[in-house]
């Protein structure tokens, strides 16, 4: 029915909308209850325009990093600050946000099938296959449906494309980048890998500060950059370039997850 409003991959806005408000109920307290988020850079996000905009972020859960995503964008955008306080903004919440997510992860059950549909744009991983190594081409629908989405709206990407840390940003987000030439915001996000099962669904531990920093939009050079230099951008952006791994000793380890407790209860 042609008065049935879709976005361009065909899923129906009125069922993404409840999605939305139903999912981000359902999640609200392991952002703002059982756990907290601090967030910085609330106001970037109500600077940036309606379309056109990626966000790169390093990845540490498969799905928990994401919808904090959601919640942080779509709280922003109503005027909070830094806060996911009182979840009423996701009564009208943005639709057009997309986030990239390897094809065979989504397809994995029930629930990710339904997640997919608030958002997936699934592509099929050139390096990687039902946990084997593999060696093949981009498949170039993938990169078509990231235009598509950058055109519609605001796309997160994970360029790891790995939980596992400061492991090698993939070339493929620098040629999107360089063909698309979107604003890109890098996020840098920590907590999540103690506070969540690795797939992000169930809660591991409890009383854990996450953290989301949004940064400014990076100053790239879409015409003359080099691919390798984009990368490295990125690289340093995200916070993953080899510099950033340090030994920490462990007694500063339990230091840190003792003053992340006593935050919590002082919020």
């Amino acid at each position: 029915m042609g008065f049935i409003k879709k976005n361009p991959f065909g899923h129906i806005l009125f069922l993404k909308r409840w999605l939305i408000r139903i999912a981000g109920l359902m999640s609200h307290r392991r952002y703002r209850g059982f756990n907290e988020l601090e967030i910085e850079g609330s106001q970037i996000i109500r600077d940036l325009p309606d379309t056109g905009v990626l966000f790169v972020s390093n990845h540490q859960t498969y799905f928990a990093d994401v919808v904090s995503m959601f919640h942080v964008f779509n709280a922003s955008l109503k005027g909070r600050d830094d806060s996911i306080k009182n979840v009423g903004y996701l009564w009208n919440p943005k639709l057009n946000i997309y986030y990239v997510a390897a094809k065979e992860t989504m397809q994995s059950g029930l629930l990710p099938k339904i997640m997919a549909y608030a958002g997936a744009i699934t592509v099929e991983r050139t390096w990687r296959a039902k946990g084997e190594e593999v060696n093949r081409a981009v498949n170039p629908d993938d990169t078509k449906n990231i235009g598509i989405a950058l055109e519609d709206g605001w796309v997160i990407t994970f360029p790891q494309g790995t939980t596992k840390p400061f492991k090698p940003i993939r070339k493929g987000t620098a040629h999107i980048i360089k063909q698309y030439k979107p604003i890109v915001v890098p996020i840098v996000i920590d907590g999540f890998r103690r506070s969540f099962d690795r797939k992000g669904l169930r809660i591991k531990k409890r009383n854990i500060l996450q953290s989301m920093v949004i940064k400014e939009p990076l100053d790239i050079d879409y015409e003359n950059g080099k691919i390798e230099d984009i990368v490295k951008q990125i690289e340093f952006a995200i916070e993953q370039h080899p510099s950033f791994l340090k030994v920490i000793p462990a007694e500063e380890i339990q230091a840190q997850e003792d003053l992340n407790v006593k935050r919590q209860w002082e919020y």
